[in-house]
């Protein structure tokens, strides 16, 4: 069978819902939080040079940027037309071939392609004080600049790792000339540069917006991140947690001509809003519960208030069937609970083999969506509870921060 016949045939028997491959990511840097759910064995599946599995992103048709070592199809997703692995196909060529009829008419005229994916990211020590490029100095290198947003899911953390906290930007009373000091020194010594930041205890069940030029040295907690399709930051803290970070992680997204240049490396920083005084009133995220929820399933924004991305917590009570409907297209998750999303048999993760099949993941046409998906949860006792990552163009997203 053609390529483009499986793709339709998949997704006609889906009835405008295509199932996704858990699609595990290395990271060169940091210590795993093994909170993915993976088997113990696995986190190291793809040799020792590549680093410990840290990460599984979602509706992905965006290449992991890592390294030399890395395969060009990591970091993308694969759709699964039956059980045998073998006959995948990646989503990215799902999008390009069934365009608005699995996106959207908007989406299509407007980007041309799916523009966000989600993640999980799972470390045990905190990350670098690092920030991600905006699309000016993204396009430079020929990416696209890179929005995020947080949520700390209840149903991951079954611990907090060893530094729950979060640094963002720095305090308002930090000059630019301080920050440009300590890069000077990066080669030279442990700079500390989080000793100019500002940081909150995480809270589980809440979450947090990052645009594009704004410091952040995300803490411990398994993170369920929804961003746009780019994998671009500079890093400015070189020691955290004992790791080391040469001067490649600070400029490997710099122009070459740029990357002894200090003040062009201070440029990739939107410096307003890193001192900005009422930073958490503006940027932190409590959930929003939506108007359609009931004693049958409680719906919440846990993304919203941005131009980007936006994403729901879904949970269904034990022994219902709901219809639940949403005005665009949208991947998810599920991470607790089992029974059936549309026309398959689903569950959440417990421990996977590296490389396996799963029940957990899927991706809504807008369509379907639209005319809503008949979900059971079959359980006697646990709820069924599923993560949605949108686009910029729900309409009901909320636009501004939870007062």
């Amino acid at each position: 069978m053609s390529k483009t016949n499986l793709i339709n045939e998949t997704f006609e028997k889906g009835e405008g819902i295509l199932r996704l491959i858990p699609n595990f990511i290395p990271r060169r840097f940091g210590r795993p939080g093994k909170r993915l759910r993976l088997h113990p064995d696995d986190y190291f599946s793809l040799g020792i040079s590549r680093g410990a599995i840290k990460e599984r992103w979602f509706s992905s048709i965006t290449p992991a940027i890592n390294g030399e070592l890395a395969p060009e199809d990591e970091g993308l997703s694969y759709v699964a037309p039956t059980n045998d692995v073998k006959d995948k196909f990646l989503f990215k060529d799902a999008v390009e071939e069934l365009g608005e009829d699995l996106i959207g008419e908007e989406l299509m005229k407007e980007y041309g392609t799916w523009p966000m994916f989600a993640k999980f990211f799972d470390f045990e020590t905190p990350l670098f004080h690092h920030l991600h490029l905006d699309d000016t100095a993204a396009s430079r290198v020929g990416a696209l600049g890179k929005p995020e947003a947080y949520y700390f899911p209840y149903q991951l953390n079954n611990h907090l790792g060893n530094f729950p906290v979060s640094y963002f930007g720095f305090a308002p009373d930090v000059s630019i000339d301080e920050v440009k000091t300590r890069l000077l020194d990066y080669e030279e010594r442990d700079i500390r540069i989080t000793e100019l930041s500002r940081a909150y205890r995480l809270q589980l069940g809440t979450g947090w917006y990052t645009p594009p030029g704004v410091l952040h040295a995300p803490g411990s907690l398994l993170t369920y991140e929804p961003q746009w399709n780019s994998d671009v930051n500079s890093v400015f803290e070189n020691i955290t947690a004992g790791d080391v970070y040469d001067y490649e992680f600070l400029v490997e997204n710099c122009p070459e001509d740029k990357q002894r240049d200090i003040d062009y490396i201070m440029s990739l920083m939107d410096w307003e809003e890193n001192v900005r005084i009422n930073y958490k009133k503006k940027y932190f995220r409590p959930p929003v519960v939506c108007e359609n929820s009931n004693k049958q399933f409680i719906e919440k924004w846990i993304s919203y208030a941005n131009e980007y991305i936006g994403a729901k917590e879904l949970t269904i009570q034990p022994k219902q069937t709901v219809l639940v409907k949403d005005k665009v297209a949208f991947g998810c998750v599920i991470i607790q609970g089992h029974g059936k999303f549309g026309v398959y048999d689903a569950e959440a993760a417990i421990m996977l083999r590296y490389g396996q099949i799963s029940a957990d993941e899927y991706f809504v046409s807008e369509r379907k969506a639209k005319d809503g998906i008949t979900i059971t949860n079959e359980s006697s006792y646990e709820p069924l509870v599923i993560l949605k990552h949108f686009g910029p163009n729900h309409p009901d997203m909320p636009k501004e921060p939870c007062k």
